[in-house]
């Protein structure tokens, strides 16, 4: 039986992560991966047959991953900032948008009295992100280091109101004290409801988190564009583990770990690892063991995934906007605070959303580089619906519906039906790709299609025992949770695998 002093289970880019310091740390790493690629849901493909366009397929922005990260490990990772942060049709007025111009604070308070009637929601509007830029200055820091208590942390981020408004009451009334247009209101939320099934109002507090996340990446909470798209930034980390020496090894399923004895078993082998490290989800690490490590029922996702190509830019109904602006931030689609609300009751009830509301981001107005020679006046279009559970997909046909429901909701703010400008592949086939949570379930493994692999946790230690810990420890001290399921997971990050790191460093 060959020996290793680490073993990684998965080659998403947290396991890669983990393998790369590691490797570097001069250990001995083997990476074991279920698929025939790399990358697990960061990845660049080839989607459209014949047509040379390699979208991010299923992740497709970096908030979350730390420079420090990018350094240590040498990465050939480069990011773009996006001037335009959004730009939102008024639902039933599409004639009337508002476009937040971060290179044009004046466009963007005369946007907001356009769409409001005054300048009170701006002012608000900078107040709050103002405060929620000075928490994340703070925070993000932290999510590399051991973690430390709450009251710590709310010490740290000085402001006992916010802190109060953000973890211990559900941020639907942070936001509706705050804001008065319903409009702005759904553009403030949007961020709590990212591949979260929830109510704004939820006593869990679960919106709260996804918020919290979606908020403090970089210390800023912007969201960059990879150049090169999503597989660029996978196939950085693993050169970088490869370079360092680790062993990465893909059309292997792990079916069983003994977190004793440190011995990894898939069809036809076996190794010995000192240390274990699972990037996979905690409940599909709970299928290799015993006895579980993860008692949390079972997770599920929220999302409609669409990707696009289109041979142009869509016309505005709103013709004061340029569209380059407007889709190459967050373009939101009926996404109001209160469709949001009436979209969750739909799906809670089984429905598909009667108006999907959903958000847009067009990658090559800020990258064409997924791009290959002919398409020069095409765009891809990254289509992400909320609420938009597993359970809602179970039927024949369902899949259909919901996409034909979600682009009759982009529809009502064009101009133009998005059908007439959808590209088409070699075989006339519209390109059109839709993946729901079953199909993210099935092609990439993330357990009831959850993008974060199970809810979102606090960014710091929740019980006494956690305090200085990594937040990647299960009971068993030879196996770690490198994943996103770990605390601090969540989004391209690599955070839980360099913590995974440290911690098998530092035993």
């Amino acid at each position: 039986m060959q020996t290793f002093d680490d073993i990684v289970i998965g080659a998403g880019h947290n396991g890669l992560t983990t393998a790369a310091y590691l490797a570097r740390a001069g250990r001995r790493v083997l990476v074991l991966e279920r698929s025939d690629h790399v990358g697990g849901a960061s990845i660049s493909a080839q989607v459209f047959p014949g047509v040379d366009a390699r979208l991010s397929r299923y992740s497709y922005l970096v908030s979350l991953m730390p420079r420090s990260i990018i350094a240590d490990l040498d990465l050939d990772v480069r990011l773009v900032r996006r001037r335009f942060s959004s730009y939102t049709p008024v639902p039933g007025q599409p004639g009337t948008g508002l476009l937040v111009d971060n290179g044009d604070t004046d466009a963007t308070r005369r946007s907001f009295a356009t769409v409001t009637g005054s300048d009170a929601d701006h002012a608000a509007w900078q107040r709050f992100y103002d405060r929620m830029g000075r928490l994340a200055h703070r925070v993000f820091p932290t999510v590399t280091e051991p973690l430390r208590s709450a009251s710590e942390m709310r010490s740290l981020v000085d402001d006992d109101e916010l802190w109060s408004a953000l973890v211990e009451r559900p941020i639907g009334e942070l936001i509706t004290s705050t804001f008065t247009d319903d409009t702005v209101r759904g553009v403030v939320a949007t961020d709590a409801l990212i591949g979260t099934f929830t109510d704004l109002d939820d006593t869990s507090l679960r919106q709260n988190i996804c918020l919290l996340y979606h908020l403090i990446g970089g210390g800023s909470g912007d969201w960059d564009v990879p150049i090169g798209g999503m597989g660029a930034v996978s196939g950085a980390l693993a050169r970088a583990a490869v370079v360092a020496g680790a062993d990465i090894r893909t059309g292997v399923r792990v079916e069983a770990v003994d977190p004793d004895s440190g011995v990894v078993s898939w069809a036809g082998g076996e190794a010995r690892g000192a240390m274990v490290h699972a990037g996979c989800a905690p409940s599909v690490l709970n299928s290799m063991l015993d006895e579980p490590i993860d008692t949390e029922p079972a997770p599920r996702g929220a999302q409609l995934k669409i990707n696009l190509l289109l041979t142009r830019l869509p016309r505005l109904r709103d013709t004061t906007v340029d569209p380059a602006a407007a889709f190459s931030g967050t373009f939101h689609i009926n996404e109001s605070f209160e469709q949001i609300q009436s979209a969750f009751a739909d799906a809670a009830a089984g429905r598909i959303p009667r108006v999907p509301p959903c958000e847009i981001y067009c990658h090559t107005l800020s990258d064409r580089s997924i791009l290959g020679p002919g398409l020069d006046d095409m765009h891809t279009l990254t289509l992400f619906g909320l609420h938009m559970p597993p359970e809602l997909f179970v039927s024949p046909g369902a899949r259909d519906r919901a996409v034909e429901a979600t682009l009759a909701s982009l529809d009502a703010v064009l101009a133009e039906p998005i059908r007439d400008v959808i590209a088409v592949d070699t075989n006339g086939v519209p390109c059109i790709e839709a993946r729901s949570p079953l199909d993210l379930q099935e092609s990439v493994g993330l357990p009831g299609g959850n993008i974060f692999h199970r809810s979102l946790q606090w960014p710091w230690a929740e019980t006494d025992a956690e305090i200085g810990t990594w937040g990647v420890e299960t009971r068993h001290p030879r196996l770690t949770i490198c994943g996103a399921g770990a605390r601090r997971g969540g989004g391209v990050s690599g955070i839980p695998g360099h913590n995974a790191a440290r911690y098998a460093l530092e035993r």
